[in-house]
């Protein structure tokens, strides 16, 4: 009878355990996906002398631009890098800049975010937070030498995922105050926003099927300013 007693004894501890692991619930281990470009910036090569690099830091909206129009990223006079992620918002672009900015070595880093925050991805909206996640970046850069382009967020009248939140004037204010801290900062400005607004401040079908995302149509829209804006931080040092 003992006997038996301890062999339920102990297929009673032993199966537990198991139990409990089977039915504990899978944890967001990468929240700010650092997966995803790892290997890609281990195999990437040193910077070219003579030719600066620019990492595109950014959301869908940098992250289907290569796809959407590679021979853009194939060109020169810059090596453009895109960093961009689906879905992301301000706080994780912050979470991976060193891994996926400043350890690249660029000589300018481009950043838009902030869609995604308006969307609410990850959270209440709150667009002092938003700036505060733009301005680390920003402050990150410059303390590594890295000069600093700042873009607006792109219009938008709705999202298709998460309809009603009125995005259009919210993305103007924020657009205002990142405009506002690159001039007091000195960084350059890139603004997406009033070459592809409609008068709805929407991004209209011409340049995006689903009023977010661009097709090839936007993003040659965004190609020469982002040139020129890249030219401009080359030509002018950050205070």
């Amino acid at each position: 009878m003992k006997r038996l007693l301890f062999s339920l004894l102990a297929a009673t501890l032993l199966t537990t355990p198991l139990l409990a692991q089977q039915a504990a619930p899978k944890p967001e281990t990468d929240w700010a996906k650092l997966a995803r470009y790892a290997e890609a910036n281990q195999q990437l090569a040193a910077p070219v002398a003579g030719t600066p690099r620019v990492v595109l830091l950014g959301n869908s909206i940098t992250d289907a631009w290569p796809k959407t129009d590679p021979a853009f990223f194939a060109g020169k006079p810059y090596e453009y890098i895109g960093r961009g992620i689906s879905g992301q918002t301000s706080p994780q672009m912050l979470v991976r800049f060193r891994q996926d900015v400043l350890e690249l070595r660029p000589t300018v880093v481009a950043i838009l975010a902030g869609t995604n925050d308006v969307a609410e991805n990850t959270g209440p909206y709150n667009q002092h937070a938003t700036l505060n996640n733009i301005i680390s970046m920003a402050e990150l850069a410059r303390a590594n030498g890295v000069r600093v382009v700042l873009c607006s967020v792109l219009p938008a009248a709705d999202f298709w995922w998460r309809k009603g939140l009125n995005p259009a004037p919210k993305i103007v204010a924020l657009n205002e105050q990142i405009k506002a801290y690159a001039r007091q900062q000195h960084f350059v400005y890139l603004d997406y926003h009033t070459a592809m607004a409609d008068e709805h401040q929407g991004l209209p079908a011409t340049y995006a099927t689903d009023g977010v995302h661009p097709i090839l149509a936007g993003y040659q829209v965004m190609e020469p300013l982002l040139q020129k804006a890249v030219a401009e931080a080359l030509k002018h040092k950050q205070k």
